[in-house]
């Protein structure tokens, strides 16, 4: 689930002016494009599956859009195509994943499916992970923990450093996203998934492929604190914290846990793969998976779930608002439409990935 912002760039005339891609044509493209780095078949397949999925779900700045990036850290050694990614069982409840520098998607499918797995044996599994890499959307993730019947829920370090502590001027946090997913009923799941920042880097750098301005109060001049809307000026800026100082602490704190307390990078130690395409990141997140059951019958609680969110649709308005949303609901309807009529996507986007496609002789998209 996006922000209400993020959403609203994926509505209006710049929507209607984007072709619409078949979701297994841009599935077919991304894991031919991985095999042909080394990866394996099935390791590819599984990478373009999630990738796509980000795709479909909305969360466009961390989809597709991200290949020649993932591409270009393949090429160049800073990521490894081959990992043997490890699991250590450390408590009753807890275990360490160990990615060895694979791609974040492959790596974090692991650490979700054990959170998974000790949900189901003790109640509740939180996965710490260590040695991975950007892997895609947080919402993902609490997303396989919701299609198990359980609340899920995720956090990491990003991968790269945009954002000061609240007062300063130097970039030492990241976005660093909550994730949360919580299964219902008849209604769609409630699935909250934000950047710590009042945007995603990603979609910075999306508005800048596309040409588009970017609002004041999503970055800043690092140096004179001034508003910035021109995403082309983006390395002299700062991404601001969403909520103030509320979101700096937020950030600050899920870095803790998703970092340090794997022994994964933080602060100063991350490796900005906007820059550096030769250094392994090791990146960390964590995933924490929780069993309805171990607290009220399952049934009892979505239906629960169902009452309050249609209770919280139907609630009164303020003047001007057409409706309320709730996270989850449009990415639900969503994945639906672009499932059926295809993914949007920017000119901008189809030229990159052709070149990509080109330059690893798998064609055009």
């Amino acid at each position: 689930m996006l922000s209400q912002t993020q959403q609203q760039t994926d509505t209006g005339p710049s929507l209607e002016s984007k072709q619409r891609i078949a979701a297994p044509v841009m599935q077919d493209f991304t894991k031919r494009a991985f095999q042909c780095l080394g990866l394996p078949a099935g390791d590819a397949t599984t990478i373009a599956d999630l990738i796509v999925e980000s795709d479909l779900i909305g969360a466009d700045a961390h989809g597709i859009f991200r290949l020649p990036q993932y591409t270009r850290r393949l090429r160049e050694g800073g990521i490894n195509p081959s990992p043997s990614i490890t699991v250590k069982r450390t408590g009753g409840a807890t275990a360490m994943v160990d990615g060895d520098n694979g791609m974040g998607h492959l790596v974090m499918r692991v650490a979700t499916r054990t959170a998974i797995s000790l949900a189901r044996e003790s109640g509740v599994g939180w996965v710490g992970v260590r040695g991975s890499n950007h892997a895609g959307p947080a919402s993902l993730y609490p997303a396989m923990a919701v299609a198990e019947g359980m609340i899920g829920l995720y956090t990491a370090v990003a991968s790269a450093n945009h954002m000061a502590i609240w007062g300063g001027s130097e970039p030492l946090l990241g976005t660093n996203p909550l994730a949360i997913g919580i299964p219902a009923g008849r209604e769609a799941p409630v699935i909250l998934d934000v950047a710590t920042t009042a945007v995603s880097y990603g979609t910075i750098k999306r508005y800048a492929l596309e040409g588009l301005s970017i609002p004041e109060g999503w970055m800043v001049d690092r140096q004179t604190g001034a508003p910035m809307t021109d995403p082309q000026e983006r390395d002299r800026g700062l991404l601001l914290p969403m909520g103030g100082y509320k979101g700096s602490g937020l950030a600050l704190v899920l870095g803790l846990l998703a970092g340090p307390l794997n022994a994964a990078a933080f602060g100063r130690e991350v490796v900005d793969i906007n820059l550096d395409s030769t250094s392994a990141t090791n990146t960390g997140h964590a995933i924490i998976a929780l069993d309805i059951k171990r607290f009220v019958e399952p049934t009892e609680f979505k239906n629960a779930v169902d009452r309050f969110v249609r209770d919280f649709r139907q609630s009164e308005r303020l003047p001007g608002v057409g409706r309320i949303r709730l996270p989850g609901e449009d990415r639900t309807t969503r994945r639906q439409d672009r499932l059926s009529n295809g993914i949007p996507m920017a000119q901008a986007l189809r030229d990159t990935l052709n070149d990509l496609g080109a330059s690893l002789g798998i064609g055009t998209i």
